[in-house]
C-alpha cells in the first residue's frame, strides 16, 4: 500500500508519495485580468501569460479550511491523472490540519477523503508534530524540541516533548506571510505606486529583497542616507510580462542614485521596507497587533514548562515556515532568545536547509514507521464508527 503524505498548508500544499520527492504547489485557485471567465488552479499558474492583478481565490482564511469548493477542485488537480494519479483503493494519506481545528472542518475533512475520494486509511496531524518527528529522529537522544512554524496565516510556536505536544505552552501570533505582503503593498502603495491589486508581485518583491534587521535603529539611519551612503536601498526591476516575466533586484554597480534611468522599466525604490516589513514578526505592535513579537513568545512557551525541561527546549528551536527564510531570521531569533534566558543555559536555534518541506518530510518518516499502521483510522473502521474514532485516535 502506497502513502501519499500532503502537507496542506493555507498557501502551498506540500505533496508526495512517501517512497518519492516533494512537490510543492500553491494551494489555491488564480483568476487573471485578461481572462475573466476561466480559472487556474494549483500549478497552472505558470500558464497565465499575464499575471498582473492576478486573483487568489484560497480555501484558507485566517488560517482555517473554510473554503471546501475550492480545496476540493485543488485536490481533485492534484490527485488526478495530470498530477499524482492516485489509486485510492491501495492508498492511504497523510494530511495535516491546523492547531485547534474546529470539529466542523475536521468532520467535513473525514468525510471528504474517507466518502467522496474513498482512501484506505487516513492520518489527520499538526504539521509541527511532523516537524517534531522529522527532529527526533536525527537527534534521537534530545526529550523535547519547540517548534517555531510560521506560516502564511500564523506564527505558532509548540513545544514538544518525547513526541506529544505540550498543549499548555502552545502560543499562535497572529502575524504570517498574507500579513507581511498586504502591510508592504499598503506601504508602496502610499509611498510611490498604487500595487493594491498586484499582490503576486509584491510577493515576489517581498521574497526578493527583504531581510531581517539585526539592529533595527542602526539600518533605519542608513536608509534615511543619501546616494551612495546608504547600502540599505536597492531598486527593483517590476515585471511587464512580455520581456521581463519576473522582477529582479538591480544590481548595486547599476543603480542610479542621482536622476531617473534611461531605460522604461518600472522601478521600485525600496530602502526601510526592505527590514520594517520582516519586523513584523518580531514586533507586532510596530502595526498594532498587541501581542508578543517571536522570541519573547519562545521564553514565554517555555516558561509555562515544567522547569525541569526548560533547558532542553532553549537547546532545541527548530524553525519552520517560509517566513523563517528571511536572511538574517535565525541569526536575529537566537540573538533576542539569548538576551531574555538565564546564562546558564544554553540556546540553540536550527533552520533546516529547506523549512518550506521539513513538515513533509517528517510525514515521509512517518509513513516509513514500523508504528504507522496503529496511528491510522483505516476505512472500515471509520465506516463502522464515524466520526467518534476518529476524535479517539488522531491527538490533535
Amino acid at each position: 500500500m502506497t502513502t501519499l503524505v500532503l502537507d496542506n498548508g493555507a498557501y502551498s500544499a506540500k505533496i508526495g508519495y512517501s517512497h518519492e520527492k516533494v512537490s510543492v504547489i500553491p494551494n489555491c485557485q488564480f483568476r487573471s485580468k485578461t481572462s475573466r471567465l476561466k480559472t487556474f488552479t494549483a500549478n497552472q499558474l505558470d500558464e497565465i501569460k499575464d499575471p498582473s492583478g492576478l486573483f487568489y481565490i484560497l480555501p484558507f482564511q485566517k488560517g482555517y479550511l473554510v473554503n471546501w469548493d475550492v480545496q476540493r477542485k485543488v485536490w481533485d488537480h492534484l490527485f488526478g491523472k495530470e498530477m499524482f494519479k492516485v489509486d485510492f483503493a491501495d492508498t492511504s494519506v497523510v494530511i495535516t490540519e491546523p492547531y485547534f481545528n474546529f470539529t466542523s472542518i475536521q468532520e467535513s475533512m473525514n468525510e471528504i477523503l474517507f466518502e467522496e475520494y474513498q482512501f484506505q486509511a487516513a492520518l489527520r496531524i499538526n504539521a509541527g508534530s511532523l516537524s517534531a518527528h522529522r527532529y527526533f529522529q536525527v537527534n534521537n537522544q534530545e526529550l523535547c524540541c519547540i517548534v517555531v512554524d510560521s506560516g502564511f496565516s500564523f506564527t505558532h510556536i509548540v513545544p514538544y516533548c518525547r513526541g506529544k505536544k505540550m498543549k499548555d505552552g502552545i502560543c499562535r501570533i497572529n502575524v504570517g506571510g498574507k500579513l507581511l505582503t498586504n502591510h508592504l503593498k499598503e506601504i508602496i502603495s502610499y509611498r510611490q505606486l498604487h500595487v493594491m491589486d498586484e499582490t503576486h508581485v509584491i510577493n515576489q518583491v517581498k521574497e526578493d529583497v527583504c531581510y531581517v534587521s539585526q539592529d533595527f535603529y542602526k539600518d533605519m539611519d542608513i536608509a534615511q542616507l543619501k546616494g551612495e551612503d546608504n547600502t540599505v536601498m536597492r531598486d527593483y526591476v517590476l515585471p511587464d510580462f512580455s520581456s521581463i516575466k519576473k522582477g529582479f533586484c538591480k544590481p548595486r554597480e547599476e543603480m542610479n542614485f542621482t536622476g531617473k534611468y534611461k531605460t522604461g522599466e518600472q522601478i521600485l525604490r525600496l530602502a526601510n521596507e526592505r527590514f520594517a516589513v520582516p519586523e513584523m514578526l518580531f514586533h507586532p505592535s510596530d502595526i498594532g497587533i498587541h501581542e508578543m513579537g517571536i522570541p519573547e513568545a519562545l521564553v514565554n512557551s517555555i516558561n509555562n514548562m515544567p522547569e525541569e525541561m526548560q533547558p532542553h527546549f532553549y537547546k532545541n528551536i527548530v524553525l519552520t515556515g517560509g517566513n523563517t527564510l528571511f536572511p538574517g531570521f535565525r541569526d536575529r531569533v537566537y540573538k533576542e532568545v539569548r538576551s531574555l534566558t538565564p546564562t546558564d543555559f544554553q540556546v540553540s536555534v536550527l533552520q533546516p536547509p529547506n523549512p518550506i518541506s521539513y513538515p513533509w518530510e517528517g510525514g515521509k518518516l512517518l509513513a516509513e514507521n514500523p508504528d504507522f499502521d496503529e496511528m491510522v483510522v483505516t476505512r472500515e473502521d471509520y465506516e463502522e464508527n464515524g466520526h467518534f474514532i476518529c476524535e479517539e485516535k488522531f491527538d490533535i
